[in-house]
């Protein structure tokens, strides 16, 4: 931890210092993500493949998961476990109802027509964090109220093993 303290004569060159070594990695990570960006745009799935192997350690042999192995995990789940997801799904999805914007379409006093039309994306993509923070209520968060706002496609991110 660097501490620094306004009234220290030497406060001016050790701010500058830190102010200028966040600039340099600042550079060197846009630098980093542009040649990682280039790379995808160039070679696509070969190049997020090669990447999760070398950073994550996983070979990405699937990049979905079968429903039918979805389908067989949420059928192992101790009945107590199971029973609370859905109970939480269910009441997610109660909540997030109420909250859904209805679409007006009126004619006001001048015989103006004035309305909004609410017409949710098509697609969305959902990050799941991991590792000690992996818990599922952060999908059933996000999942559930993309869907009850009729979001039709999810894409769900989540860490490899490990």
């Amino acid at each position: 931890m660097i501490r620094l303290n306004a009234a220290a004569p030497d406060f001016a060159s050790r701010f500058a210092a830190l102010v200028g070594a966040r600039r340099e990695a600042d550079a060197d990570v846009s630098r980093d993500v542009a040649a990682i960006l280039a790379r995808v745009r160039a070679e696509g799935d070969a190049a997020l493949a090669d990447y999760t192997r070398r950073f994550d350690g996983h070979a990405l042999d699937a990049w979905r998961i079968d429903p039918a192995e979805c389908r067989k995990a949420l059928q192992a789940l101790e009945p107590g476990l199971r029973s609370a997801l859905e109970l939480a799904a269910e009441r997610i999805a109660a909540y997030h109802e109420q909250q859904r914007p209805a679409n007006r379409d009126e004619t006001d006093a001048l015989g103006v027509r004035i309305g909004a039309r609410w017409t949710p994306v098509e697609a969305a993509g959902l990050y799941v964090p991991g590792g000690r923070a992996a818990y599922p209520s952060s999908l059933l968060m996000n999942a559930i109220p993309a869907k009850v706002a009729g979001v039709d496609r999810l894409v769900i991110a989540t860490p490899t093993p490990g």
